[in-house]
């Protein structure tokens, strides 16, 4: 509650807006919006008006920014850095012109109208011509040495350009960081888990105050100049938009939304025009500024306390606010992405009434310390989608508990997993999950999958939203009535007039079509069915090789994921990522339902009997990954214990005793006491028994093709065949086919045509055929 006292209201508003001074001008770490700092210090002046025996010269209402932090080393501003006085309505812009009118008899000033930019301000020092120093702003007074950090901002010139600068001159300006490389910039740092900006201000405060200039230079930082301070040894303009002209003839950057204005009228049609442009600038401004053009009307004008009488900031609605988080919801995307979203309680940010916000993901919410019930600072840029940029600590209600990812999906209740090493959580149910649908039908009906031709992106958004395509299976029960019915119902939503025939019939010849394509799919192969599930990181290579070594979907959509790593070129996050998808009902129940809708796999066959080779009890505990089981260890484990299920019932002592190290042991038995962990390995240890029992014994090992542990890649376009019939006839040989050049690469077939990946080969040095030495070497094979 608001302290109804003015002596105490007074000084709780001091001690709020000093506090808010350092950390926005020290610690570039702002911990309230703009708009309820603008808040506080108007009621502070309000307060200090009214009662003017409270007013006093140390109260942050007479004072600019903060005393310097300290890191580095003072710089004493001849000519003091002021700030302006804020204006929020057209009224306040009438005032300011009434003033100046007045004061100086004269009607329908000049200005000088330009972009307020949301960055730092610095003062750049030029002696015969030469960059010397560069400071912050600081407390108006005394700001920063950060001259070794503005020599590595491109946009500031180190040598002025042109002629007729003076011997001393000071220009002062903006230092910001442009919205994109500001969006880059964070988006890297989210993936690799590292600390957000909160604002692009922050970004170009922050990157100005590194000790290190070496990282100062890797931030995107951009300049504008905006005025003079100290000139010595030669004049400037008698007007500020001639002092900007000759800024710009000495090499500076001026923004070129600068304009000169008559009046206030002239003042408020600029604001309006920029507010218009806001959205789509490349730089953040909170506001337009406005100052008297000519140098005379200035010093007549003269300064009041912080601030010119001649200038002053008109403010744009507040990109930021502070409102409370009052749940996090998580929004499943098309592709499974699981996104924490903020509901909040309504805000009014950049002129919009804001309820939801982002939160981009968990590790997001986890540097924030994001809680529900907390007082949260909202930002929205343009058409930026609202985020969560800070909390208010101070403000935390009591209880309020660290959020924490959901196990399972919103929507269909899949499992939520993680990739390791990567920030995004996945719902694992791709194929029953309707956040996912479209995505799932679009892929299982691609070329390269199913290939149902003539079922394009259009008709695979009516079927789906309009309720007849729930799953892929569905695509299987479409009748062509259903079609003709879902062409008049959007015909009719559209407001088309249906096509006909000469007949006066609605044409059905496109109906006809796709239920022929859908029909014809039913006979797939088992490589083109898996890569049309849409599991995750499963392409078509690794959807071709789980088919040649299992051979078929009963024996695949069943197996522990572990037994997955034993397929060349199959690692732990593929292997996880099928055995996610297969663990989950939904994607189960809905490969139920395609064979039940008549799909049939026509090459199934055993597994490969090089399998045997790679299956036994010790290279299924390497596969586990359990802690410090290493093959020596693995192969110890199956010596003493023969089966992953006496392995299971055995205490840590007995391992111990069957010869590992103490460490060894205890983390054997510390997995082993985690159920899920122990039901891995009992179900992985099944299932290698039963796959081991459908291979044929003896020696197993295939005879090696020509061309085996090769990996090949093609390109341009080949007369004789496809590149994909070529790549077929070369996997019988035993390549490895690719889609992409590296120093691995053996040889690069290159057709007519071929771009940058036969340019990749030449440079790396890796052999290139061309088309007739591959149909040579294919018929001396017999391929």
């Amino acid at each position: 509650m608001t302290d109804t006292d003015p002596t105490r209201r007074v000084a709780e508003l001091r001690a709020q807006i000093e506090r808010a001074n350092v950390q926005y001008h020290q610690l570039d770490a702002p911990e309230i919006p703009d708009a309820e700092y603008d808040a506080l210090m108007r009621e502070l002046q309000a307060l200090e008006a009214e009662h003017p025996e409270l007013a006093s010269e140390s109260s942050p209402s007479s004072q600019v920014g903060a005393a310097p932090a300290g890191k580095f080393a003072p710089v004493r501003h001849a000519v003091p850095m002021l700030s302006l006085g804020n204006a929020f309505s057209e009224e306040e812009v009438a005032d300011f012109v009434r003033r100046i009118t007045e004061k100086l008899g004269r009607q329908d000033p000049t200005f000088s109208a330009e972009p307020k930019l949301d960055g730092l301000a610095i003062s750049l020092r030029y002696e015969d011509g030469r960059f010397v120093r560069g400071a912050t702003r600081g407390d108006g007074a005394t700001g920063e040495d950060v001259t070794a950090n503005l020599r590595t901002v491109k946009a500031i010139p180190q040598t002025l350009q042109g002629r007729g600068w003076p011997k001393v001159l000071e220009v002062r300006g903006e230092v910001y960081m442009p919205r994109a490389e500001f969006e880059a910039y964070n988006a890297r740092v989210r993936e690799q888990g590292g600390k957000v900006l909160a604002n692009p201000r922050n970004g170009a405060a922050g990157s100005l105050r590194q000790l290190d200039p070496a990282i100062t230079a890797q931030r995107p930082l951009s300049f504008f100049a905006y005025g003079t301070g100290v000139v010595e040894g030669g004049t400037l303009a008698d007007s500020h938009s001639g002092v900007l002209a000759q800024l710009r003839d000495w090499g500076f950057p001026v923004s070129d939304l600068t304009r000169t204005v008559q009046g206030s009228d002239g003042l408020l049609e600029y604001y309006r025009s920029i507010g218009q442009a806001r959205d789509g600038l490349a730089f953040d401004i909170d506001g337009v500024v406005y100052k008297l053009d000519d140098a005379a009307g200035q010093r007549e004008m003269g300064f009041v306390s912080r601030a010119p009488r001649w200038a002053i900031a008109h403010k744009f609605p507040a990109q930021e606010q502070t409102t409370t988080l009052e749940a996090i919801e998580i929004q499943i995307g098309r592709t499974g992405a699981a996104t924490p979203v903020a509901r909040l309680a309504p805000v009014q940010v950049a002129g919009v009434i804001v309820t939801n916000a982002t939160l981009h993901n968990a590790d997001q919410i986890a540097r924030l310390d994001v809680r529900v019930g907390d007082a949260v600072i909202v930002r929205r840029a343009g058409d930026v989608i609202p985020e969560v940029a800070g909390v208010i600590l101070d403000r935390r209600p009591p209880g309020a508990q660290p959020w924490q990812m959901p196990t399972q999906c919103p929507v269909c209740g899949a499992e939520i997993v993680r990739e390791e090493g990567q920030a995004v959580w996945r719902c694992s149910g791709e194929l029953s999950c309707p956040a996912q649908r479209k995505e799932a039908v679009r892929h299982f009906a691609s070329r390269r999958a199913m290939d149902i031709e003539g079922l394009g992106d259009r008709y695979i958004e009516d079927l789906s939203d309009l309720g007849y395509v729930q799953s892929v299976a569905d695509l299987y029960r479409l009748t062509l009535e259903d079609l003709l019915e879902m062409k008049r119902r959007t015909d009719a939503r559209d407001g088309t007039t249906p096509e006909t025939v000469k007949s006066g019939k609605v044409a059905t010849k496109w109906a006809e079509n796709l239920i022929q394509a859908i029909d014809r799919s039913r006979q797939t192969t088992l490589e083109r069915f898996l890569f049309a599930l849409g599991i995750q990181h499963v392409g078509e290579s690794t959807a071709k090789a789980l088919a040649q070594w299992f051979g078929e979907l009963a024996l695949i959509r069943h197996l522990p994921w572990p037994l997955f790593k034993r397929v060349p070129d199959i690692g732990g996050e593929v292997a996880r990522a099928l055995g996610h998808f297969f663990e989950q009902p939904g994607n189960q129940q809905a490969i139920d339902a395609l064979l039940e809708g008549g799909v049939r796999i026509g090459d199934a066959h055993p597994p490969a009997a090089a399998l045997r080779q790679a299956l036994d009890l010790a290279t299924l505990l390497v596969d586990l990954e359990i802690p410090k089981v290493t093959r020596i260890r693995a192969d110890q484990l199956a010596s003493a214990f023969g089966s992953a299920k006496a392995i299971a019932k055995e205490a840590q002592h007995n391992f111990v005793t069957a010869g590992l190290p103490a460490d060894s042991a205890r983390a054997l038995a510390g997995w082993l006491e985690e159920p899920a962990q122990r039901a891995l390995l009992l179900r992985s240890g099944e299932a290698l028994e039963a796959l081991m029992a459908q291979l044929p014994e003896g020696d197993a090992a295939p005879a090696a093709g020509p061309l085996q542990d090769k990996t090949v890649v093609l390109t341009g376009s080949l007369e004789a065949m496809t590149r994909d019939q070529a790549g077929e006839r070369l996997e019988a040989l035993g390549a490895k086919v690719s889609g992409s050049v590296s120093k691995k690469t053996s040889f690069v077939v290159a057709g007519a045509e071929a771009g940058s990946k036969l340019a990749k080969a030449q440079q790396l040095g890796v052999e290139v055929w061309d088309e007739a030495r591959l149909l040579a070497f294919l018929e001396q094979h017999g391929a």
